[in-house]
Parts: C-alpha cells; structure tokens; sequence
C-alpha cells in the first residue's frame, strides 16, 4: 500500500522492559528504543520496567494505551515459564498483525539461524493503537524498531486508529 493512506496523526510511544532483573541503568533495550524513537521525532509519554508477572505487565498495558498509539514490550517472549509477555498482552488484541512476527522471524534469520523458530515476536492493535512484544535482546529491538515499526506506524495508525 502507498504512503497516500497515512493521515497526518501525532504518533507517542511507549516502552515496556518486561524483567524481573534489569533497572533502568542496565535497560541497554528500553534505552535503544527509546532512542530510535527519539531519533523519528515519536516523543515517548512512557517508560516502565516491570516484573515477568502477568498482572504487572498487563497494569503497564494499561496505563500505556492512556499514554500512547504505539507501544513496545521488550522482554518475556520467549519459551522459559517465566516469560509471560504474550500470554499477557496478545489476549487483549482486537486484531493481530501477524505480518509482523513473520517478517521479524525473516529478518532475525540471518544472525540466529534457526533459533529463530523460539521467537515469539507478535503484534496486535487494541483500541487503536499498535502494541508489539518483541524480544528482549538490544538486537532484536534495534532492528524491530528500526526496521519494521519506525517505517510503518503511522501506516499501521491510520488504518487502526480511530476514524
């Protein structure tokens, strides 16, 4: 689809690091985000780490669709029993945009191979707005962000959010 569809809409982030062990001085991915963010001219209204607990991560999720129209959670998607990222947020999604995870998985195949089939990358809209859970490594949220959701936002906005 062309450019011609994006409406002129203020695009505001938010990030979420989902885990039980990094702070904000250790929070190498927050902090990448949160820059590539800054460096599209998204302001970020939102910034939280919070525990692998399903009630904290969905309370973040809540108070970032107040916030935000774009929302990034870094952390807790992949296969041990204390990653709880997508059991937690993918259940509020009214759509799923799983072109997203797919073309996360292409792209990520070229620097870990095969392990790439751990990769729960997802992303979904909830009342208009874009949330995506995204692995925790400063890597895979580089290149998600810079590659994928910089690019496309005010696309996925002006088809998902309010008309």
């Amino acid at each position: 689809m062309s450019s011609h569809h994006e409406k002129a809409i203020q695009i505001t982030g938010a990030v979420i690091t989902v885990s039980t062990t990094r702070r904000e001085e250790d929070d190498t991915s927050g902090r990448t985000a949160r820059e590539l963010f800054s460096g599209a001219s998204i302001p970020v209204s939102l910034y939280r780490i919070v525990p692998d607990q399903d009630a904290a991560i969905r309370a973040a999720l809540d108070e970032a669709l107040q916030k935000a129209n774009c929302i990034v959670f870094t952390g807790g998607t992949g296969l041990t029993p204390d990653d709880r990222t997508i059991e937690a947020v993918a259940p509020a999604f009214e759509k799923v945009m799983d072109g997203f995870g797919e073309l996360f998985r292409q792209k990520s195949i070229a620097e870990v191979g095969t392990a790439v089939i751990l990769s729960r990358a997802t992303a979904g809209v909830i009342q208009g707005r874009a949330v995506f859970c995204i692995p925790g490594s400063t890597k895979a949220v580089r290149l998600a962000v810079e590659e994928i959701i910089i690019p496309q936002i005010r696309h996925i906005i002006s088809h998902a959010g309010p008309r």
